[in-house]
């Protein structure tokens, strides 16, 4: 009876997280995303975080599981995140001169070039003021 409890109460949880949105992040390889954007006429949002940054995980856990802001950024753009000190992260790192985490980048897959940026940690509210911001400066 227990296991029963247990796994009604898991496959509740999963239920409850498969439900709730969020921004969809992917975790190709560089060339794809870029070759996606370009394909679907959206910027690109990267989120370049380490594994030890505090301000990194308290985006992962309280602002990227925001339905609404899932929604636009879903809607709006080919969502990418890298770890800086992991595989692909450590070349666009040095690529795009990231020195400070978690740093956001609005990238035109176009000329790969960053179109609006934030360090630091953003409520939603101001995620979505920056998104707006790098749509309007991308002219897709």
């Amino acid at each position: 009876m227990k296991k029963l409890g247990f796994l009604i109460l898991l496959m509740g949880w999963q239920l409850v997280h498969a439900q709730s949105g969020g921004i969809d992040f992917e975790s190709p390889r560089w060339k794809d995303v870029v070759k996606r954007a370009k394909e679907e006429n959206k910027l690109i949002f990267f989120d370049a975080y380490t594994t030890w940054c505090s301000p990194c995980l308290k985006l992962q856990n309280q602002v990227f599981p925001d339905k609404a802001l899932g929604e636009y950024y879903n809607r709006n753009f080919i969502n990418v995140k890298f770890d800086m000190e992991k595989g692909e992260g450590v070349s666009l790192s040095r690529k795009y001169a990231v020195q400070v985490y978690p740093t956001l980048l609005f990238i035109d897959p176009r000329t790969e070039r960053v179109v609006n940026h934030a360090v630091g940690f953003k409520n939603p509210e101001q995620l979505l003021q920056l998104a707006e911001q790098a749509i309007s400066r991308a002219n897709l």
